[in-house]
């Protein structure tokens, strides 16, 4: 387990293979509960490439000294992503 934020992450090794590939992460909020949102690509082993970038945010709970994930949401695609987008914007013009 990650004892700073620096250290959590969402790449993910198997067999010798980084099935997932974190590309890039922002951390959205930070306390005894951390919210981040990163970027990121799965390894497809039928095609031995990865895939079309995606996104998740993860909620954190920093516990004796330890993060550790409580919740997450994976957004699965770039239009889902974009769809978000908008309503945030929409929302926060107020």
């Amino acid at each position: 387990m990650a004892e700073t934020i620096d250290e959590l992450t969402i790449s993910y090794t198997e067999d010798g293979i980084e099935t997932t590939k974190e590309l890039d992460k922002k951390v959205l909020s930070k306390g005894a509960w951390s919210t981040i949102i990163y970027r990121y690509q799965d390894w497809d082993r039928a095609k031995e490439e990865y895939g079309k970038e995606k996104y998740t945010i993860r909620r954190y709970q920093k516990r004796n000294g330890e993060y550790q994930q409580k919740s997450k949401f994976n957004i699965s695609s770039a239009d889902q992503a974009r769809s978000i987008i908008e309503a945030l914007q929409e929302w926060t013009k107020e």
